[in-house]
């Protein structure tokens, strides 16, 4: 069973620690590395190891937000790494703006633990390098 790395950066402490307790649940082995802002995040992917096999990243953290650092990392040489914004906005214009900006998939926050669970197993199962996402594919619905 292959091992993942997940990359989680979120300005809220309590999602931190329940993204964490999903992990938990999930049946592949995975490594977490949260971070608590953007610059972090950032610091972390262009100094690997480790390197994720996903980032989950949240869109509104003060300091650099989501839409700026998904910039960032779309215009470097570690462009081809899968982001999955994880956002509490389900608004049709910023799930646009992130497609339009190169993330990978876009998932509304579950409330549920079940569905948090489901939304990193999704993460997991996609092959990320044959992934092309499109309108119909790019919202995650758990």
């Amino acid at each position: 069973m292959k091992d993942f790395t997940i990359f989680y950066t979120d300005d809220d402490d309590d999602d931190l620690s329940i993204f964490a307790d999903a992990v938990e649940s999930v049946p592949q082995k995975v490594s977490l590395q949260t971070y608590t802002g953007g610059e972090k995040l950032l610091q972390a992917i262009f100094n690997p190891p480790p390197t994720p096999y996903v980032v989950f990243l949240d869109l509104n953290m003060p300091g650099k937000n989501g839409f700026e650092v998904l910039q960032e990392i779309r215009g470097s040489d570690k462009k081809n790494i899968p982001v999955i914004i994880y956002s509490t906005s389900n608004e049709p214009s910023i799930i646009e703006r992130c497609r339009n900006l190169g993330a990978s998939c876009f998932v509304t926050k579950p409330i549920l633990m079940s569905d948090i669970i489901k939304s990193i197993q999704h993460a997991l199962e996609v092959d990320w390098e044959k992934f092309t996402p499109t309108h119909a594919n790019f919202v995650y619905k758990y």
